[in-house]
Parts: C-alpha cells; structure tokens; sequence
C-alpha cells in the first residue's frame, strides 16, 4: 500500500505502542519510532525506522506521543512519582518545542493522557468535558495535557486520548490479573463497586488512527469503550470467559500493603463515555467487556 503519511511515534516499543506501529503500517504510514535504544529494535521492516533522539520535525505530517514512565512499575516514592510526572510532562514539552523550531509543523499531535485524569468520581458519569480530579495522577494528566496542548499556538491539531485500562493479549492490565483468576481465587477488588473504564487494545488502536485522519477532532477524547462496567461486573465477566469462580474479593488493605500507594490507581473509580468519539461517528469492534475478553483469551 502506498504510504499516506509519515508519523513520528514515541513510546512505539511498549504494549500499545508496539501494536500501533501495526496499524500504521497497516494503515499506509511510514513510521519512525524515537527509542533510547535504537539498536535494539532495528529490523529490515519496510516502512518502519527507528532514531535515538527527536530527528527533524518538518519531515513529518503527524506525532504520536506515548511516551511515560510505566505507572505499575515500581511502589511510588517521591522519586519514582517525579519520574512519572517528568517523563510525561517534560517529555512532551520537548517535543512541542522541537516543534516550534521548525517552520514546517506536523498536522496533528496524538498525545496520551489517562482517566485517571478524573480522580476518583464514584458513579458519576465522566464525558470528556468534565472536570479534573485533584489527586497525584489527575495533577499528571493536567499538566500532561496542557503541555500538549501548546501546540495548537503553533497550529498543530491535538488530540488528548485518555487511555482507559487497556486489554490485549500478552501485556498490559489483563496481564496481571490472569493469574489468580485462572488458578479460581480472582474476585472484585473490595465491594467491586467501582467503574473500570476499560478498551479492546484493538479498539484502542482504531481511536488513534481515527484521531489521526479526522480534521475536526480535537481536544480531549476517552480512549475507553462505551460501556463502562463495575470491578464486581468485569470480574464476573472474566470468570465466565475463564471457567472459573471470580467470588473472592480483594481487600483494598492488601493492595496497599502490596503496592504501596499506587493501590489507590487500582480501586478509583472512573465511570467514562466517550462522548467525543461517538458523536463524530467511531465505531467500535468490542463494545462489551465480555465480548472483549472473549476475543483476547480464546
């Protein structure tokens, strides 16, 4: 296919990342993946390159930006939640920088942001224009976004995906929560009463590559399903895709002691509607948690 664009991707190594260089390529992109080591990744792969540092931006009609440091990779102190906050917000400052340091911008900047840019709202349904949260990852994806965002001035097109949890094969959240599941002691976290906004990886995919062709979308978007669904619920689900018992619950006290204050991403609550998405006219493969899970596992 011949290509349409050529698309800088940061974070294009990861879980998602990785998998979007698929669509790309797919898509009729070239890509080129910014990596602290480019050595590692290079492949004779047509239409996909990789650099050690920003190259120049005006060879380039698109950025997609998901670089971070991993949320769940260690138990938060205050070094690692500098770590978290700096490579999203200083991370993304440069690269809006690297863009007004050249005459010819890029269209559009696809940038990654979380739910967790809400806080912990309980039931309450969460479209893209509510208002943010006030905890550490909500003060995050607030200064994530408003660092992106600069780049309109410049007028580059940005599009903020609020990713929710992510489900795929072989990574991400699904990951971690196989194991006990599978062995018959899974169960909600707690009562379950909390939302999980949650997306097929490959729905998720979809809402970046849509993000990329659709002029008039900008500003933030849910990157989540349509249906949000309780912990108690997406438990269930899970145990029936599985075969297995999904009863036992998870006390909140034990994540804490596990991971520390990170739990607390864990047991939010985050009821979201992709209002943005819907209303210019995405469709989604996997709008059900059951049908997703299905897909994923079997």
């Amino acid at each position: 296919m011949k290509s349409l664009r050529k698309i800088l991707l940061t974070g294009g190594t990861g879980f998602i990342g990785s998998r979007l260089v698929n669509g790309l390529v797919a898509h009729g992109d070239t890509v080129t993946i910014v990596s602290r080591e480019p050595e590692h990744h290079r492949s004779a792969r047509a239409g996909v390159d990789y650099a050690g540092w920003l190259p120049d931006l005006a060879r380039y009609q698109a950025v997609v930006n998901l670089a971070g440091e991993p949320i769940f990779g260690k138990r938060w102190n205050a070094e690692q939640k500098a770590r978290i906050r700096s490579s999203r917000v200083e991370g993304t400052r440069r690269l809006v920088e690297a863009m007004r340091a050249v005459e010819k911008r890029p269209a559009v900047l696809v940038n990654a942001s979380a739910v967790g840019y809400y806080g912990d709202r309980g039931a309450e349904l969460l479209p893209e224009s509510a208002p943010p949260g006030n905890d550490f990852m909500a003060e995050v994806c607030k200064a994530w976004e408003a660092e992106a965002q600069r780049a309109e001035e410049l007028g580059v097109r940005v599009v903020c995906m609020r990713f929710g949890i992510v489900l795929g094969r072989d990574g991400g959240a699904l990951q971690r929560m196989l194991p006990p599941f599978k062995l018959g002691f899974g169960g909600p976290i707690g009562s379950g009463a909390q939302y999980m906004s949650w997306v097929h990886l490959k729905d998720l995919i979809g809402l970046i590559l849509f993000a990329l062709d659709r002029a008039d979308l900008r500003g933030a978007v849910n990157g989540t399903a349509p249906g949000s669904v309780t912990n108690r619920e997406f438990s269930r689900a899970l145990g029936r895709v599985l075969h297995r018992p999904s009863f036992l619950p998870v006390p909140p006290l034990a994540l804490r002691v596990a991971f520390g204050e990170v739990a607390e991403v864990l047991t939010a609550s985050q009821r979201c509607v992709p209002d943005r998405a819907l209303g210019a006219g995405h469709v989604y493969a996997f709008p059900d948690v059951e049908g997703a899970l299905r897909d994923i596992l079997a």
